[in-house]
């Protein structure tokens, strides 16, 4: 069984998978609303699904990039809640799990963004054929620089968007933080649990990679 946690942006989203392959979600959107709601969240689906900590073998944890402030309570609430399990805690690219939204678009582009700021966002780019692959590195780039990388027909899913000039929006398909959800992080682990995507880490140094105001500085595209 699967514990999944998302809190990259202003969603929280905790989602649980049975044994049987069902999928529960609970989610929220908001300023500042990470610290009381996975808390709750995570109690909830414990007590609704009858579910003790132990039964829990997976924990999938969106790593970054993102807000700092959801990524860190994520991580500091997992350290707590799971600390003496025997849960497998496995840090998952955030930038994948928003494509993974979209895993069954055989033969699209995707381009998985969150706004960093300035004149920058954080950006990753997918394919879809047989399974999810990523065809370039996570990083930080002007926003001319990633309209430009754009193609009629790709996908673009994340945080930002209002901030693309709307001429090129219109060419291509657009999902903002509605298909932000820790379900899709379950939904790609199901697809490709051995992926790059994933990483199997010890619980004491769990941390998230967050973007800092030096990467967005230091950018040279």
């Amino acid at each position: 069984m699967i514990l999944a946690y998302e809190t990259s942006t202003d969603v929280c989203s905790v989602a649980f998978q049975n044994e049987e392959g069902a999928i529960f979600e609970k989610r929220i959107q908001g300023r500042s609303v990470h610290s009381d709601s996975l808390f709750l969240f995570t109690q909830e689906i414990m007590k609704e699904h009858n579910l003790s900590i132990d039964q829990i073998e997976h924990v999938l944890v969106s790593i970054g990039p993102g807000s700092y402030t959801g990524l860190r309570i994520a991580a500091s609430a997992i350290k707590g809640i799971f600390f003496q399990s025997k849960a497998k805690i496995i840090a998952v690219n955030t930038l994948a799990g928003y494509a993974a939204s979209h895993i069954d678009q055989t033969g699209k582009t995707i381009h998985s963004i969150i706004d960093a700021r300035r004149t920058h966002v954080y950006h990753q780019k997918f394919s879809v054929e047989h399974k999810l692959e990523a065809i370039s590195e996570r990083e930080v780039i002007e926003i001319d620089a990633f309209e430009r990388s754009l193609i009629e027909g790709d996908i673009v899913v994340g945080t930002g968007l209002q901030r693309i000039n709307k001429s090129i929006l219109e060419q291509v398909e657009t999902y903002s933080t509605d298909t932000i959800s820790a379900s899709n992080l379950i939904k790609l682990f199901r697809h490709q649990s051995e992926s790059e995507f994933f990483e199997i880490v010890e619980i004491e140094v769990l941390n998230p990679h967050y973007i800092t105001s030096s990467q967005v500085n230091n950018s040279n595209v």
